[in-house]
């Protein structure tokens, strides 16, 4: 039985630079900047060098837009259950610094900026795959996977995989087998990386009643398929290699940082085996490292055709 959930008080936002830290709360910057990780390496390894900075910066700008407005709908439909969770419950919807009218307007703006932006600016496929992110973020994951299935950051985290598709099709008005590898990375790496998180988190999603894996399972189980996802993460990264026809560089990186990866995993698996409380397998190492993991990996593709 849930214990009693408790409306957080209002918590009005206060002057001029309140109100614009409001909005920008809205967008969970934080997340952006993982996105950002993915899209601005894919364009240099389209380009096989230097892409046009004058397109790296539309993509950028247009990129953040579309990731903010997918972020802000996932505000504005998960604010029932942030309110109840400790790690969400000072987000600007919960605390009621905007209002609901307001955050769709300020949604449904960003988003056709950012697809104008990346349909003017870059191609309008590029706009497309954009606008599809949007739609499958706040839709299929927000509205239909997250709160009915335990996979659900599985197939919703398909999402987060579009950016390196809209930085490569930015540069090539095309997509090709590099994207769609850079594409299932991704997708590998979501599952334990959001995992590791929930692990963490547990007590706070079962709560608000979101059946994320470590919710309807034990966390030997968990992290069992953590570990199967890491290693299918890494395999697929190093399919980049030949696929692209990268130097030495990335697949030393992919390597290196995928074996951390992946050895990360298992000490989490031989610690739920031990016997340990879910509290007591300090899953966030792995939940940090796997960003700095997505980081390597990407800069890796980014560097390696400058030098080869």
């Amino acid at each position: 039985m849930h214990p009693a959930r408790t409306q957080a008080p209002a918590v009005p936002a206060r002057g001029a630079w309140g109100v614009v830290k409001a909005y920008i709360g809205l967008t969970k910057p934080r997340i952006i900047e993982l996105l950002l990780v993915t899209t601005i390496p894919a364009m240099f390894l389209a380009a096989g060098g230097f892409p046009p900075v004058g397109l790296v910066v539309i993509t950028f700008v247009g990129g953040t837009l579309s990731a903010a407005s997918a972020n802000v709908f996932n505000s504005i439909m998960d604010a029932d259950i942030d309110e109840q969770m400790r790690r969400t419950r000072r987000r600007p919807m919960v605390r009621e610094q905007v209002s609901k009218p307001a955050a769709y307007l300020y949604g449904v703006v960003l988003g056709v900026v950012s697809t104008l932006m990346l349909g003017l600016g870059a191609n309008w496929l590029a706009a497309a795959l954009s606008v599809v992110a949007i739609l499958y973020y706040v839709f299929i994951y927000t509205l239909w996977l997250k709160r009915r299935t335990a996979q659900n950051i599985v197939w919703g985290g398909v999402a987060g995989c579009f950016p390196p598709l809209i930085g490569w099709t930015a540069v090539t008005g095309a997509v090709a087998w590099p994207p769609i590898i850079l594409f299932l990375i991704v997708f590998f790496w979501t599952p334990p990386h959001t995992w590791a998180l929930a692990l963490r988190y547990r007590d706070d999603y079962a709560q608000v009643d979101v059946p994320m894996l470590p919710v309807v399972r034990e966390a030997p189980y968990v992290a069992r398929h953590i570990v199967a996802y890491s290693v299918a993460t890494v395999v697929t990264s190093l399919a980049l290699w030949p696929v692209a026809g990268t130097g030495w560089l990335y697949p030393l990186v992919a390597g290196v940082a995928g074996g951390w990866l992946v050895w990360e995993s298992v000490a989490l698996l031989r610690r739920a085996h031990a016997g340990l409380r879910d509290a007591a397998l300090a899953p966030m190492k792995l939940f940090h490292w796997s960003n700095s993991y997505l980081s390597l990996v990407f800069i890796a593709a980014a560097i390696d055709p400058l030098l080869f």
